[in-house]
């Protein structure tokens, strides 16, 4: 009996894989550079008059415009007006974006709660509860040795957190405030950012939805929740005591262009690799900042930081190397 060989073609459906890896890796290794210089930008560029309720306005603006020549650059501006409903932008976008801007707000609470060190540590747990909800949402599991990267990874992050806190430790008060008011605020903001990042992903790999459109949706989303609060706030009264832009001068711009852009990536990110991945960007772009640190204002990094170094190395190559394999039952 005769049998006939059937050639299975592979090598475009390879050569794609492989230019996704490149964007992917590509869009990680810009978003550690953004995350990264981002703070010595900031601290360089950014007057300290400036109302900080309008640079982030002005950041969510510029998100908006630099997501729309992105999507007139590769065509799918002129679809949008036939493909958009108003369900699937809140489905998408609308519930990830409250929920960051009720974690941003735990986090403001919290942060005047706790001591830098404190706060700093806590939050990584994020990086858990991502992997957590990517998992309840999205049924994407982690083999064994990406869960000891990931939490290498949030070894690092502490070691890191340790080295950048360790000077700067307030006095503890009153043990119920810190606990109510420091703590569980966030905590609690730890699991709506893994819970957010989570729906994200879900939102652009499952659901289809661009990711340049979901920036554009969630900048608007933000920019409201942030508007309707700037009645009572602090900020909103400065802005009507001094006007929109007191304290800003040209140089004000580069870092919110920067920090717009960084939005970009981040969405581009979560959408061909994931939250998780995030999570190693943001702990690497720690890195980055201590590196750029020494070199342009010699600081050296701190003996925390040495230690980081290679635990993140580790992490990020144990992560990629081990990924989780689905079993094949045998008939």
């Amino acid at each position: 009996m005769a049998t006939v060989k059937t050639k299975v073609k592979t090598g475009p459906t390879q050569t794609s894989m492989q230019k996704t890896s490149a964007r992917v890796l590509l869009y990680s290794l810009l978003l550690t550079l953004q995350y990264g210089v981002q703070p010595l930008i900031s601290k360089r560029c950014i007057r300290r008059e400036v109302i900080v309720t309008t640079s982030v306005l002005t950041c969510e603006l510029a998100k908006v415009i630099f997501a729309l020549i992105f999507m007139a650059k590769e065509g799918t501006l002129k679809k949008l007006s036939s493909q958009w409903t108003l369900v699937g932008s809140l489905t998408a976008s609308g519930l990830p974006a409250t929920i960051y801007a009720l974690q941003n707000s735990l986090l403001q609470i919290s942060y005047r709660n706790l001591d830098s060190l404190t706060f700093s540590m806590l939050n990584q747990t994020k990086i858990i509860f991502t992997a957590l909800f990517t998992y309840i949402i999205l049924r994407q599991r982690q083999s064994m040795q990406q869960i000891v990267a990931l939490f290498l990874l949030i070894l690092a992050a502490v070691f890191l957190s340790i080295g950048e806190g360790s000077s700067k430790r307030s006095s503890s008060g009153d043990p119920d405030q810190i606990l109510f008011y420091g703590i569980v605020p966030v905590l609690v903001a730890s699991v709506l950012s893994g819970l957010a990042s989570a729906l994200c992903q879900w939102a652009s790999q499952v659901k289809k939805h661009s990711s340049y459109l979901m920036t554009i949706e969630m900048s608007i989303v933000g920019s409201l929740c942030l508007l309707a609060s700037i009645s009572k706030s602090p900020d909103g009264e400065a802005i009507r005591q001094h006007g929109f832009f007191y304290g800003w001068t040209p140089l004000t711009l580069i870092p919110v262009i920067f920090n717009s852009l960084g939005g970009i990536l981040v969405g581009l990110v979560t959408s061909h690799a994931g939250g998780v991945r995030k999570g190693f960007v943001i702990v690497s772009a720690l890195l980055v900042t201590a590196m750029l640190q020494f070199i342009f204002e010699g600081k050296p990094p701190s003996l925390y930081c040495l230690i980081a170094l290679p635990l993140v190395v580790s992490s990020i190559s144990i992560y990629q190397k081990y990924p989780y394999q689905v079993k094949k039952k045998e008939v």
